[in-house]
């Protein structure tokens, strides 16, 4: 049943991601653009801004290496089978359903990875002048997926011990 669950997530998100990463590339031309603003609220403030991510969550491990995309695409390839195998065995819908968000982020930067050699990153959110790291759409289901992970670890109910024999 988990699996029932979580790849129709996965599946979703992925779709999503990908689309709007078509979007912004070939409609809204951001790399020759560069900069889009889309909402300004006081001090916050939503635009685009076309950033390629050559390493990890918040530009962490980035490279410009032949082989670096590489290997994080197949480091993220496997975790993203790891977290397949657990989704499997979720013991619970909340499990199944964070996991399909990051299997399927996960999986839409992979794309990006051995498309690219970069992700393609393109939300930027600030507020008083602070800007946040720019990220996309698969970036913010695995943030959200986690998040709900870790929700559910922490306020989870505990099994009862069982008693003696």
């Amino acid at each position: 049943m988990s699996l029932r669950l979580g790849l129709p997530i996965a599946a979703g998100l992925l779709v999503a991601d990908q689309a709007s990463k078509w979007w912004i590339l070939e409609v809204a031309r951001l790399p020759e653009v560069g900069h889009i603003p889309l909402l300004e609220a006081g001090p916050f403030g939503l635009d685009l801004t076309m950033v390629w991510n050559r390493g990890v969550t918040f530009g962490l491990l980035s490279g410009d290496g032949p082989w670096h995309h590489l290997v994080l695409a197949l480091l993220a390839a496997a975790i993203a089978l790891f977290l397949l195998r657990w989704m499997a065995r979720a013991e619970n819908r909340l499990t199944a359903v964070a996991l399909g968000a990051v299997v399927g982020g996960a999986i839409g930067n992979v794309i990006d990875r051995i498309r690219f050699g970069a992700v393609v990153d393109f939300v930027d959110t600030h507020a008083w002048g602070w800007h946040w790291y720019v990220f996309n759409v698969a970036d913010a289901a695995i943030v959200c997926g986690v998040a709900a992970l870790i929700a559910d670890a922490l306020f989870q109910p505990k099994a009862e011990p069982k008693e003696g024999p």
